[in-house]
């Protein structure tokens, strides 16, 4: 039942995420992106982590998707605003052999991975639990921790100085 479902959830992500990828309306992108957070979520559920998959869904397919769906219903993009670019042969060639490369790391990584077994008998299932996350957050990870609250203490700070208005800058 387990493998059943992880497949038809990792079906779904690959779809959306290729929805995501190729389609051309972008408020059907961000749908699709949805998706995929929420089939994602699904995986998060399965591997017993579910307060990853509450935070996935809460965080990405709630919060930051809805804003760039309010964004680019704002932007009101449509082929008449955009402006129609040809893409040159130079830059074909090198998205080819962008992905190309791409390709090949990914079959060289996957070529010398290894499955791993899951050894029922000592399988502990409180391990995703928010207790144990927090408990692992504040000992063991306790400097990462840190050192992400400040990065993100400075991008805040970063942010609000470049959208600070300048005193000289008059606004009619």
């Amino acid at each position: 039942m387990t493998g059943n479902l992880f497949y038809f959830l990792t079906f779904i992500t690959l779809f959306a995420a290729l929805g995501v990828v190729f389609s051309k309306n972008p408020v059907y992108s961000v749908l699709c992106l949805i998706l995929t957070f929420f089939s994602l979520s699904g995986h998060y559920i399965l591997l017993n982590a579910q307060f990853v998959a509450a935070v996935n869904i809460i965080v990405y397919a709630g919060a930051i998707m809805v804003l760039f769906l309010f964004v680019i219903m704002f932007l009101n993009l449509n082929e008449d605003t955009e402006q129609t670019q040809h893409k040159s042969t130079l830059m074909k060639v090198a998205g080819v052999i962008s992905g190309g490369l791409l390709l090949v790391i990914m079959i060289a990584v996957l070529k010398d991975a290894e499955l791993g077994t899951v050894d029922t008998e000592n399988f502990n299932s409180q391990i995703g639990l928010v207790e144990n996350l927090g408990q692992l957050l504040f000992t063991k990870y306790l400097l990462p921790f840190e050192l992400v609250s400040v990065l993100f203490l400075s991008a805040m700070v970063g942010a609000v100085m470049l959208g600070k208005k300048e005193s000289q800058q008059r606004h009619f």
